[in-house]
């Protein structure tokens, strides 16, 4: 047992004769370990770049509903005749009647025929 510890803080496995392996095996875990933090970086950027889009969509939609009730405000009938009151444009007294535009039937060879 002392003289495994003692090797073992003395790092005789990376100069004997097979340590080509162990060092083969250490520089596999030093890029594992790169890789995985690499990844974690990539992860939390992604993580800022989502909090910041959902704090501007909750933004955006906010300033949508005021536009919106504004739009509706101004759509309002009462709305646009006070507006154009302004202009001397008064709303009708008599309501709007319906034109119905009939079209003849083109006869087509046949019917002309047996007329």
């Amino acid at each position: 047992m002392k003289g495994g510890i003692y090797s073992l803080l003395k790092a005789k496995y990376l100069v004997d004769q097979g340590s080509m392996k162990n060092w083969r095996f250490i520089l596999f875990l030093i890029f594992i370990a790169m890789l995985m933090i690499a990844n974690s970086h990539n992860y939390e950027e992604k993580l800022y770049k989502i909090s910041a889009m959902e704090s501007e969509i909750k933004q955006l939609r906010g300033e949508f509903v005021d536009r919106r009730s504004e739009l509706m405000k101004l759509k309002m009938e009462s709305t646009v005749a006070a507006k154009m009151e302004a202009r001397q444009v008064f709303p009708a007294a008599v309501p709007p009647q319906k034109i119905v535009v009939t079209k003849e039937e083109q006869k087509n060879f046949f019917k002309r025929l047996w007329e």
